[in-house]
């Protein structure tokens, strides 16, 4: 495979399940279909965990959230880790960001040559209240998501508009000015994050009176797993719905998907205009999904498909057209498919990282390994693991009973298979599946023993509450609504 520059596309978000390449029957994202026909589609795509800051680290680093403990969105990635950004940069190629990071301050070394309009945690702190998991205090800024939701403008939408202006102008400049080396442009759209408010001519192609009803949506329907529970007595989103309510959201989570895809398209434009197509590959993904109501959650921080699932495409020069990966994947393969793409060895250091590149993978050279995902931030009463064994989805909580889901025969994960005694014997291997990756008590431990210091250095827990809470990180330029 030739060396080539890499368009790496992340919004925030979006579920894989809300994309018409990935089967949604109504969703309107011609853009992003189209580059899965001519690319590859991988259809078991996750985070590695289902919240923006260890995530966004996890990718940066191609290491797991246990191993680099960015913990959630008050431990912000900092520089002090290599990113495949420093490999770059320390090869000769340009690592250039527009968008959202949501590591700690551009003052840190990230790894990139420039940022461009970032967005990071505000203050350099984020939001300590997510720290606090015991006795798990109630997120009244939560309930400002149904309030808001329906049709609009906001700065998120405007931001990302900004952002796809600002990449399209690097990509006709660059095609002017080009490198001796191929370059990476990490383009970040922060859409479809809620706020759940989407400019009208995208809200008016989904009616609310047809857009889907969350599955598992009603009481009797909503699973009782004492992690679930926890997650939704915190994070009160739900308590703010009603049914009016409800399809507005879905109208504006739609809306907002098909603006991602129409940013998409315009960068694609670009690329197709200045000649780059040619000698550019693009991968699309997201830092993670988005529950949309379905068992009554929103937002995300479950191990549920529509949380920790993403959307993953690449396209381009040498990629397989057409071809869709049912090899499950995350966000850690990114570092190792980015080295590959732009011809970057591998560095020494790099050597246990436990991804593969996703073109070995579509290859089918990679080795075997063990996908996996897990949650240590706000609304967590417990750590979460979540690991892929064939078609069966195990999640492992500390202190509280596994679920177990065969995603082939039960894709909405409806089931929980754990309880079924003829199932015992899958459940311990796959449990010894995860501790050979790791340790989740050990791990769980640690977050809290991080995430205690961290507290009494914020003053402690009283002083954490009285900070209050945001619904969402302000764009670059506005301050924090607390509540």
């Amino acid at each position: 495979m030739r060396p080539r520059n890499l368009l790496f596309i992340m919004s925030d978000e979006h579920s894989r399940r809300v994309l018409g390449c990935y089967g949604h029957d109504m969703i309107r994202t011609p853009n992003m279909d189209r580059l899965a026909a001519r690319g590859v589609r991988f259809t078991d795509a996750y985070c590695n965990s289902p919240i923006c800051v260890p995530s966004r680290a996890s990718f940066a680093t191609g290491r797991y959230v246990h191993q680099i403990r960015f913990w959630d969105n008050a431990i912000p990635y900092d520089g002090s880790v290599p990113s495949w950004g420093h490999r770059l940069i320390a090869a000769g190629h340009r690592s250039v960001s527009i968008g959202k990071l949501h590591y700690r301050s551009t003052e840190d070394n990230n790894g990139f040559s420039e940022e461009i309009m970032p967005l990071h945690v505000v203050d350099g702190v984020g939001d300590p209240l997510g720290m606090i998991r015991d006795d798990l205090p109630v997120r009244a800024a939560a309930l400002k998501l149904a309030e808001q939701a329906g049709p609009g403008d906001s700065d998120y939408q405007g931001y990302d508009e900004r952002i796809t202006d600002a990449a399209e102008n690097w990509l006709r400049q660059q095609a002017s000015h080009p490198d001796d080396k191929p370059w990476v442009l990490f383009v970040s759209l922060v859409c479809p994050h809620f706020p759940l408010i989407s400019r009208p001519e995208y809200y008016s192609l989904y009616p609310e009176d047809r857009v889907p009803w969350p599955a598992l949506y009603a009481q009797h329907e909503r699973p009782d797993h004492p992690y679930v529970a926890a997650i939704r007595e915190c994070m009160v989103y739900d308590k703010a719905f009603d049914a009016a309510r409800v399809r507005r959201a879905i109208a504006a989570y739609f809306g907002m998907v098909t603006f991602v895809d129409h940013n998409i398209g315009r960068m694609l434009t670009a690329l197709e205009q200045t000649g780059l197509s040619a000698t550019t590959r693009v991968v699309y993904t997201s830092d993670h999904g988005d529950n949309l109501g379905t068992r009554g959650l929103w937002g995300k921080s479950t191990m549920y498909e529509e949380s920790a699932g993403v959307p993953m495409i690449m396209a381009g020069p040498e990629v397989p057209n057409g071809f869709v990966c049912r090899e499950p994947v995350s966000l850690v393969d990114g570092f190792p498919a980015i080295l590959d793409c732009v011809g970057v060895s591998p560095n020494p250091d790099d050597a246990d990282l436990p991804g593969h590149s996703l073109f070995d993978i579509v290859r089918g050279t990679a080795p075997q390994r063990t996908m996996l995902s897990e949650y240590h931030a706000a609304g967590a009463a417990t750590g979460a693991f979540l690991i892929r064994k064939g078609s069966f989805k195990y999640v492992y909580y500390v202190g509280m009973p596994p679920q177990l889901f065969d995603l082939d025969v039960d894709p909405q994960e409806a089931r929980d298979l754990a309880p079924d005694p003829g199932y015992r014997g899958l459940l311990a291997d796959c449990e010894a599946q995860l501790r050979r990756v790791v340790d989740p008590e050990a791990a769980d431990r640690l977050a809290r023993s991080d995430q205690a210091a961290r507290i009494a250095a914020f003053g402690g827990r009283e002083a954490i509450l009285r900070r209050g809470s945001f619904a969402h990180s302000p764009v670059p330029g506005a301050a924090p609504v607390y509540t």
